[in-house]
């Protein structure tokens, strides 16, 4: 009798996806080794919640696959793995193509066959997104040429030395060009699956989705991005700016007056201001972004200490290392050794 009746509910379920007709959001989702767990999972549970009454999960509304080789999982950079139950093949199944990336360095890693994959679903006229680091990904396989792309003001600097040419922006939660979308990762995925659900499957469906993930109304794509932490410190609007157009430019020679001038202000304007709001002067705010951006590539890179140094800024190895060592009370090279002492022999 259990039995039977488990066979009734499946049964009314394929009947009620039968008479529902097929989905109206079709995603096939390819993840890069390492890739960021929360980005893909924000995005699959936006359209898994929006694509059936309550959460029950079926996939009428909306439907996904993750693509790759069924018999090899691919692992997150938080260490769990999923399990391709999809075929990369037909792009033309899908309405998107979603590709999560994840860690840059150490080697951003697809599978054999991605980037073909992914010019073949552009040939066939299948939007493709880029959460996270997915924008590198569609930018090695030249499909962002001509394209407007949103990276997170984090990976701005990287972004910009891998691919000179291409345009970017690293102030909004996404940007849609086209059938090209890209988004600066974390929570700003649900917001542009629920800008893809709502323009598949209503509005009411968006918000429903949104609401279980408790976030409160949709967000439109030119939102700013949240700055970093020492950003988040200001209140004066003006020094909020600046200080977005100074991490921007980190890795550049000292441009604050043409910052100040771009603003419309004078650099000593700009100097109270600062001080002002908080505490101490764009020169001060500009080496502590240069000094903290050094130490984490120190931390958690192979780069040398030379191009980490010219990477942030600075002029030469010796003017790095001496900077370094004031501020952080250790030279590169012994905090590097602290940060991973399991690279250590032993």
């Amino acid at each position: 009798m259990k039995a039977s009746a488990r066979a009734s509910r499946g049964g009314g379920t394929a009947a009620s996806a039968a008479a529902q007709g097929p989905p109206k959001l079709r995603v096939g989702f390819v993840l890069a080794q390492r890739f960021t767990l929360t980005a893909f999972a924000g995005f699959v549970d936006a359209l898994r919640l929006a694509a059936d009454e309550g959460d029950r999960s079926r996939p009428l509304e909306c439907s996904w696959e993750v693509l790759g080789d069924p018999d090899t999982p691919i692992v997150s950079s938080c260490g769990a793995s999923v399990r391709p139950w999809g075929e990369m093949e037909n792009p033309e199944r899908f309405d998107y193509i979603v590709v999560v990336g994840g860690l840059l360095h150490g080697g951003q890693k697809v599978v054999p066959g991605t980037h073909a994959f992914l010019r073949s679903a552009a040939r066939a006229g299948v939007g493709l997104v880029g959460l996270c680091t997915g924008s590198f990904v569609l930018a090695r396989a030249g499909l962002l040429n001509g394209y407007l792309a949103c990276v997170s003001w984090f990976h701005r600097q990287d972004f910009e030395s891998e691919f000179p040419l291409l345009r970017l922006v690293s102030n909004r939660m996404f940007v849609v060009d086209r059938d090209r979308m890209t988004c600066a990762g974390g929570t700003s995925v649900v917001h542009l699956a629920a800008h893809l659900i709502e323009k598949h499957c209503g509005r009411a469906l968006a918000i429903k989705s949104l609401r279980i993930l408790i976030e409160d109304q949709p967000l439109s794509s030119d939102t700013p991005q949240p700055e970093s932490v020492v950003t988040r410190q200001a209140h004066d609007s003006l020094v909020r700016q600046a200080m977005l157009l100074i991490e921007q430019k980190l890795s550049q020679p000292d441009l604050l007056a043409d910052i100040s001038r771009s603003m419309g202000i004078s650099m000593r304007q700009l100097e109270r201001r600062f001080v002002a709001d908080v505490g101490i002067t764009p020169r001060d705010y500009r080496l502590n972004l240069r000094l903290a951006r050094a130490r984490w590539m120190i931390e958690h890179t192979d780069a040398s200490v030379t191009d980490v140094g010219f990477e942030c800024g600075f002029g030469g190895c010796s003017h790095f290392s001496r900077s370094f060592t004031s501020h952080f009370k250790s030279p590169p090279s012994a905090l590097r050794r602290l940060a991973r002492p399991s690279r250590e022999p032993g």
